[in-house]
């Protein structure tokens, strides 16, 4: 019934001006709406909503993630901007906090404003 239809993403923000900097200007989203509920983003072609809400629930995983052909370029880009890539334990992960996962595909972490967990993937393209 929905196989065909547009998926929209939604994450929640407590701090809407914060987040708008975050989306627009250091993850470079186009916004397409704005209202006292969300902020809209086109995200590649996914609607973003940055749900403007009293109290943010933040989940202990990764709520948003972008596919990216080239991680290392993608997150010294990132740094760059001063985003702080998360680092866990046991991971192994590289100088960057880049992951490798068992499967190839290649992973790095960081926070929005609120805390939600983001991420960029970098698959293997066997």
């Amino acid at each position: 019934m929905l196989a065909k239809k547009k998926l929209v993403a939604f994450v929640a923000t407590q701090q809407p001006k914060r987040a708008k900097r975050f989306y627009s200007d250091i993850l470079g989203l186009r916004l397409v709406g704005e209202s006292p509920f969300a902020l809209e983003y086109n995200a590649g072609g996914t609607m973003l909503r940055v749900a403007v809400v009293q109290e943010a629930v933040i989940a202990p995983y990764t709520v948003l993630g972008w596919d990216v052909a080239d991680i290392r370029k993608a997150v010294k880009g990132l740094k760059k901007k001063r985003v702080a890539f998360q680092r866990y334990p046991g991971m192994g992960q590289d100088d960057l906090g880049i992951w490798a996962s068992p499967s190839g595909a290649k992973v790095a972490w960081f926070k929005d404003p609120d805390g939600n967990t983001l991420s960029l993937t970098e698959f293997s393209r066997k």
